[in-house]
């Protein structure tokens, strides 16, 4: 990982077509030894989360080109490499376990940084209702998949003011149920990044994150089998 790292802080610093095609045989050569660290993650995951089956590293990957046309920002290029574990892929609309490399000083959700993130972020409507309705059937469940994450936040940014429609706003856990995204994180630094075990170790944190998972999936299933 010490030269994905190198790259990525270069890349940051030089963030331009020139640079970034004088040194594209050193992308090439870091993109692969990322995709060898997401087939050991993919198969790490599935050992304890049996619906992580039959996707591959393309599912789980992005471009590291960025969208520029709605985009005030022009640097061409993204300075993080991430891959998202998820039932049959990054575009499913399925929760899932995201692994986010990124060369900041800063690590919280909103700053970038080195970031484990379990959850489902920006979910479509009718999936944000149905795990809404989840939340108000097993709220005390929910919080209790959350304090299992241990060394795990639950995002809370962007959250509504007010109860969202349908929801009485006396209800126990309606702070829960103003969220729109459902995520937990957890920020890591070089050291975790850079320590010889880092696939087992990050297996091991992803794994205290399954229940919570599970129970979005539940409730994102019921929706998108219909």
């Amino acid at each position: 990982m010490e030269r994905i790292l190198s790259f990525l802080t270069e890349l940051k610093e030089n963030n331009n077509r020139e640079w970034f095609e004088a040194n594209r045989k050193e992308y090439l050569d870091v993109k692969k030894i990322f995709e060898n660290f997401v087939v050991q993650l993919i198969e790490g995951i599935s050992q304890f989360d049996k619906t992580i089956h039959n996707i591959t590293v393309k599912d789980c990957t992005y471009r590291i080109y960025r969208d520029l046309r709605f985009s005030k920002d022009k640097t061409p290029y993204k300075t993080h490499l991430g891959a998202f574990v998820c039932p049959f892929g990054k575009k499913s609309g399925y929760s899932g376990y995201y692994f986010h490399i990124e060369p900041n000083t800063q690590s919280s959700f909103l700053s970038g940084g080195h970031q484990l993130i379990t959850g489902s972020y920006r979910p479509t409507p009718k999936l944000l209702q149905s795990i809404r309705e989840e939340i108000w059937t097993n709220g005390e469940q929910f919080v209790k998949n959350i304090k299992k994450a241990e060394g795990f936040s639950l995002i809370k940014e962007d959250a509504l003011k007010k109860a969202p429609r349908g929801f009485p706003s006396d209800y126990k856990y309606i702070e829960y149920i103003k969220l729109k995204d459902y995520c937990l994180a957890k920020p890591i630094d070089d050291k975790f990044i850079l320590n010889k075990n880092l696939i087992e170790n990050t297996i091991n944190e992803f794994r205290k994150t399954y229940d919570f998972n599970y129970m979005l999936n539940q409730a994102i299933e019921f929706v998108l089998e219909e």
